[in-house]
């Protein structure tokens, strides 16, 4: 199986522009200027900065005579956001960035760069659900996430999660989860989902939550146990695996990549960059390496992403309240 690191260091060859798929008058229109660039707010190596590079890879003498990744890592993507704030909206620099930088933050963060008006939806890229597991700490008769939930009660001194970050979307949803149960569970944040997973399968927490696509490298080993998923149906993933809502708890969120445009960039030019990322996102190689890592590859127009985009905000407004949680904190 293709673990994370492979995928990141992974590299397809250059698409052939016909494998877009686009008509002669839309290639043509692509060549109005000589380079383009994907903004990304993390470093090289990660699953964003992968995918940015299989995207750009597909794009390159089509949307542009040659398309690169720009990594603008720090402050938890913020730094690539302002960056494309204050590019030129003529379709030459696009973003691609994790969801919860835009539906999130707002309510997490008293003060940001950025609002959701100086980023111009284009495309959704992928899909993916959190998992609920548990590690060697917790005994096998634990099977449910209720199971879980009555031990982390009977045994507080080890009723601990970890997450790739606090004030992620896995730390949210897991901190409610404990808030809709009654349960003090007690949060453990790392920088990133390869620590957290390692101290799972370690012993040093008791469960996490974090992308379904960290836990696949380990459940056939049976090392770690995915108790549930948190979208609102069943990953494609693990198809046996209940989702929250199935167990009795009404949570079900997401968490997705887009790619978006500087805020005033045009109609026309969301257009134009939302026709050549379709049949990018569409490549089936791009597919398959996305699906080892647990993520489902989906493309949209620039109105149904911005759409999808404004229910999450909404979303999130609600759960940050009701969880009293605060970045500045």
């Amino acid at each position: 199986m293709t673990t994370r690191r492979q995928f990141a260091q992974s590299v397809l060859g250059t698409a052939a522009l016909a494998s877009l798929g686009l008509p002669l008058s839309a290639r043509a229109q692509g060549q109005n200027f000589e380079t383009a660039s994907i903004l990304v707010g993390f470093p090289p190596g990660g699953t964003t900065d992968a995918l940015s590079r299989r995207i750009a890879d597909k794009l390159r003498g089509g949307y542009a005579a040659n398309v690169l990744v720009d990594n603008r890592p720090g402050a938890g993507g913020q730094i690539a956001i302002t960056n494309l704030k204050n590019s030129n909206p003529d379709g030459r620099t696009l973003l691609l960035t994790p969801s919860s930088m835009l539906s999130v933050y707002p309510f997490t963060y008293s003060k940001l760069p950025y609002t959701l008006d100086d980023v111009a939806p284009v495309s959704v890229a992928c899909f993916f659900s959190m998992g609920f597991g548990v590690g060697p700490a917790v005994p096998a008769s634990v099977k449910t996430v209720k199971d879980f939930l009555a031990w982390a009660k009977a045994n507080p001194d080890k009723a601990t999660y970890g997450s790739p970050a606090p004030g992620s979307i896995p730390h949210l949803t897991a901190a409610l989860l404990a808030r809709m149960s009654k349960t003090d569970l007690r949060h453990v944040a790392y920088r990133g989902s390869a620590p957290a997973v390692n101290d799972l399968l370690g012993g040093q927490i008791s469960a996490m939550c974090s992308p379904v696509g960290d836990y696949l490298p380990h459940l056939k080993s049976g090392r770690l146990r995915l108790l549930a998923t948190s979208g609102p149906e069943r990953a494609p993933f693990t198809p046996d695996v209940p989702t929250l809502k199935e167990q009795g708890y009404n949570i079900a969120v997401r968490e997705w990549y887009g790619f978006f445009l500087p805020g005033k960039a045009t109609a026309e030019v969301r257009r134009r960059a939302a026709a050549y990322l379709k049949p990018a996102l569409g490549s089936q190689d791009v597919i398959d390496s996305l699906a080892q890592v647990g993520m489902e590859v989906r493309s949209s127009t620039p109105d149904e992403l911005a759409a999808w985009l404004k229910a999450d905000a909404e979303q999130w407004r609600g759960i940050v309240k009701e969880i009293g949680f605060s970045a500045d904190s």
